[in-house]
């Protein structure tokens, strides 16, 4: 695709972004930034979501992903489904009736001071190296796309994406996020949608064919059953209604979104309907993964080795200039609709939970709220060159096994505070919430040999929590009412 013509099409897309920024600023303060004054209409948040919770690893990595575990990753999904309505039915009217901005402080409320730095900070590290994945993938493509032919160095390419997501997020903050999210899902799910179209076109498909093809494709398998692989249909149910749970109903990030609707009722209404439309989406993926194989071997094209790049070879070189004006359209929406939320995100913990911004005023707030902004983009841009230079691997992996180990911790805790009634030493939390992780590993990498061939899957989360709520037992006694 012609360098002028992506800079031109990128430039329109955050000009648009920009704008819409200028419109929900306006009078905003630090309220707006952190909770967008709880104001924000279900059917948009859900909407938005969408992208949000896809991101570019979805975008790339998914469809690629198909030649090497079929339709696998529908089971993963099929537990997402059942968290999301968990998180609606069970965290969603807790974090309402304690009116929180940061959920962490759930934490400091339940078990105290230790506890919830821990709770925050383990969100800090887990939603920066996920950003960080997210928005290495944009990068790359941009790079390929544009800057390459430029001669403009991977980090000016990094720079540049993180500086424009700090213009048009800096002001309104979670209420800008909510109607630029509403946009970029549009744009996500439009180009997966055009590509489909262009390559039945290809492939002279009708829909009839296009359904039969797909449902006969050696890909398009769903259910795996053998216990001792990683795509193990048990293992891969369960983990993804446990992830769910934490990186979404225990993250700050999606549940940010969440806790701007105006009552505990929308904001269940917009998770149930949200979960729905994200099942759906991942499944026009998966089936646009096992079309690019089809077309890939009739039309003798070679399969990358690294199957990531499977979809841009193809939407930028085979199918036309209006699936490849779609495709990048798609992949920056899908990068910085999950980007732009992390930084606010990330932003808003690391102001309530380590700076006590609320018991400033106003004037102190915006100062506050302001340079911790401005440190999360350099800490995005410093992470994301780190992850160029050591990336060697499928980046849908890559982000979940980092949850796996990050986010453990952060599920023990919530477990354990939610319900049991114990009474913690609550200085003992930063410790157990460390060497959880490391048992963790050191569990995962013997497993074959320790458990007859068996291997970890995307459950190794479970482990994690579990081994974290057994050491808060350990430094626990019970609650006794006198």
């Amino acid at each position: 695709m012609n360098p002028f013509l992506v800079l031109v099409i990128v430039i329109g897309y955050f000009l648009v972004l920009i704008s819409i920024s200028w419109l929900t600023s306006r009078k905003a303060d630090s309220q707006t930034f952190f909770t967008g004054n709880r104001k924000s209409p279900w059917y948009l948040v859900a909407f938005g979501m969408v992208g949000a919770t896809l991101s570019g690893v979805t975008f790339i990595s998914v469809p690629g992903e198909v030649g090497n575990s079929a339709f696998s990753y529908l089971q993963f999904v099929f537990g997402n489904v059942i968290g999301f309505w968990v998180v609606a039915a069970i965290l969603l009217p807790l974090y309402y009736k304690m009116k929180l901005v940061s959920i962490y402080s759930f934490l400091d409320k339940r078990f105290g001071f230790y506890s919830h730095k821990t709770g925050s900070f383990f969100f800090l590290v887990s939603k920066l190296v996920g950003a960080a994945f997210r928005l290495f993938l944009v990068a790359g493509v941009l790079q390929l796309a544009f800057f390459d032919a430029f001669g403009i160095p991977f980090e000016l390419t990094v720079s540049v994406t993180i500086g424009l997501i700090w213009v048009y997020t800096f002001r309104g903050g979670i209420k800008t996020i909510v109607w630029t999210d509403t946009l970029q899902t549009l744009f996500l799910v439009s180009a997966v949608v055009l590509t489909i179209f262009a390559v039945s076109k290809n492939l002279n498909w009708d829909f009839a064919q296009f359904v039969s093809e797909i449902r006969n494709d050696t890909n398009s398998q769903i259910f795996f059953w053998d216990w001792r692989s990683g795509n193990n249909f048990f293992k891969q149910f369960i983990s993804g209604m446990f992830i769910t749970i934490v990186v979404v109903g225990m993250d700050q990030d999606m549940m940010q979104k969440n806790l701007t609707c105006k009552n505990l009722k929308d904001a269940q209404k917009n998770m149930v309907v949200f979960s729905f439309s994200f099942l759906i989406t991942v499944f026009l993926f998966l089936c646009l993964g096992a079309m690019l194989y089809i077309y890939s071997e009739k039309a003798g094209i070679s399969i990358p080795v690294k199957t990531d790049d499977l979809y841009p070879m193809l939407a930028l070189n085979y199918f036309g200039l209006p699936v490849g004006i779609a495709f990048l359209l798609g992949i920056v929406a899908a990068a910085y609709s999950s980007a732009d939320s992390a930084l606010t995100a990330l932003t808003t913990s690391f102001s309530v939970d380590f700076l006590n911004i609320e018991k400033y005023k106003e004037e102190k707030r915006q100062k506050i709220k302001r340079w911790s902004h401005l440190f999360f983009s350099v800490l995005l841009i410093l992470v994301i060159v780190v992850f160029e230079a050591i990336n060697n691997e499928s980046i849908v992996m890559a982000v979940f096994r980092v949850a796996g180990y990050t986010y453990g911790p952060i599920l023990g805790l919530f477990v354990f505070g939610i319900y049991s009634k114990r009474i913690i030493r609550d200085k003992w939390v930063p410790l157990i919430a460390l060497i959880s992780p490391v048992i963790c590993y050191f569990i995962s990498s013997n497993s074959a040999r320790l458990f007859n061939g068996y291997q970890f899957g995307f459950e190794l989360l479970i482990l994690n929590g579990l081994l974290t709520i057994l050491g808060l037992f350990i430094v626990s006694r019970k609650n006794v009412i006198h």
